[in-house]
């Protein structure tokens, strides 16, 4: 018992050291300097409530870019496309996503880039000047963007979210709020964008088919038509020139 206390005593002695050394030097509680609770109280501060409205507008725009992007623009009916022409030439995940992802991109600002030299003019420029205020900026930017979603939208699908909004009858097209045309313009573009994908998958069903019916014919019927069909298909695509016919349809398919 007596060899047990003097292994232990050691133990104690240093425990008591370190526990009169941080009674001696507490540690700082705010060691970077921050005070949270006076940086709320500075945030929601009368004279800095317009810079926090800013800062947190900013950073939801920031957040809500990608959103903004597909919904608004022709992305949706580009990528849509493109992810048609893959299965239907059954290519697994060739070209792979980044590769659909980034040209849908490119051909985004191609197909937008009109409409985006319209805001620059009518509403960033004069902004950047002192010319406008914000708010008319704002406005400014919003005609040529509504512009391109209107001849995009069918008028089916403009009254069917006006229906289910409960709004009246619009007069004109700046009668239809924003918030009604982009989600009627998200749904006509997906529509088209069905429709060039139902007729890209013909010329392949054709070759599929063939190809299904020259293997049952040859009784080679534990072998997969798509490991015969694939090769034709590519090069019908690379014979019809069919990135150009694609992207050429797609460009011209916004009025």
């Amino acid at each position: 018992m007596t060899g047990n206390r003097k292994y232990i005593a050691p133990w104690i002695f240093l425990a008591m050291i370190v526990a009169a050394g941080a009674a001696q030097a507490q540690p700082d509680p705010n060691p970077l300097g921050m005070n949270l609770i006076q940086g709320a109280r500075d945030a929601v501060n009368t004279e800095n409530l317009p810079t926090s409205l800013v800062i947190v507008f900013v950073i939801t725009v920031i957040s809500l870019a990608p959103a903004i992007l597909v919904m608004t623009t022709c992305f949706t009916r580009v990528i849509v496309v493109l992810g048609f022409l893959r299965q239907a030439m059954a290519t697994q995940q060739t070209p792979p996503n980044q590769v659909l992802v980034g040209l849908a991109l490119f051909l985004t600002f191609f197909i937008m880039m009109p409409t985006y030299q319209q805001v620059n003019e009518r509403a960033l420029q004069p902004y950047l000047n002192d010319e406008i205020t914000q708010a008319e900026a704002i406005t400014a930017a919003l005609d040529p963007i509504r512009t391109f979603m209107f001849r995009q939208t069918r008028d089916n699908d403009i009254k069917l979210f006006m229906d289910i909004a409960k709004l009246p009858r619009p007069e004109r097209w700046d009668d239809v709020p924003t918030h009604v045309l982009v989600p009627a313009f998200v749904v006509s573009e997906m529509t088209t964008a069905f429709m060039i994908g139902f007729l890209l998958y013909i010329p392949f069903l054709i070759v599929d088919m063939v190809v299904a019916s020259t293997l049952m014919a040859m009784g080679m019927m534990m072998l997969p038509p798509i490991f015969v069909s694939l090769p034709f298909k590519i090069i019908m695509f690379v014979l019809a020139d069919g990135w150009h016919l694609l992207l050429g349809g797609l460009s011209r398919s916004f009025q």
